[in-house]
């Protein structure tokens, strides 16, 4: 069972700007996302500053955003990358299948991912992820690199501390009129 400690703060400041973007989004009346908490198991509590020191997850997690914009049903998980190869064994089968049948009910799945070497935010299309992860299970490469990404889905950096990926559901949203 993985233990909830076991990856430190990784990734936490991508989560609290996602945070923040989505606070912004609510504020504005453009979104309503909302973090999907993962239910633990405490099992060390410091008592005195009463803080989880060690727990276990209850149960497998499917995406970590979930929510609504301008009607429409969304769902993401944000990643962080440290180095131009994104590795697939970051994203779990459950979380695959979830984002998969969130498609099918007419809902857009993507993932929004950092890439801390390059300082750039980018919106990966559920559609793209597909590919990658049947490339994996049908034995080719377990990974994608940086340069494998169409650089039209970048996320603009505007300012104010937000990752503005409204635009980019846009994008993905005329894509598939498109189709």
């Amino acid at each position: 069972m993985p233990s909830w400690n076991s990856r430190g703060l990784r990734g936490s400041m991508l989560e609290e700007l996602v945070n923040l973007t989505n606070t912004k989004y609510r504020e504005k009346g453009l979104a309503l996302i909302q973090k999907v908490p993962t239910p633990i198991t405490p099992i060390n509590i410091d008592k005195e500053n009463r803080h989880i020191t060690l727990a276990y997850f209850e149960q497998k997690s499917t995406v970590d955003y979930i929510g609504v914009i301008q009607g429409i049903p969304v769902c993401f998980d944000a990643k962080e990358c440290a180095v131009d190869t994104f590795s697939m064994s970051n994203i779990h089968e459950h979380q695959v299948v979830f984002m998969k049948e969130f498609e099918e009910q007419k809902g857009i799945a993507f993932l929004l991912i950092y890439y801390k070497k390059h300082e750039m935010y980018y919106y990966l299309t559920y559609e793209r992820l597909y590919e990658f992860w049947q490339r994996a299970v049908n034995g080719g490469r377990k990974s994608f690199r940086y340069d494998e990404l169409d650089s039209s889905w970048k996320i603009p950096m505007l300012g104010g501390g937000c990752i503005h990926y409204l635009n980019m559901v846009q994008k993905d949203l005329e894509r598939r009129e498109d189709i």
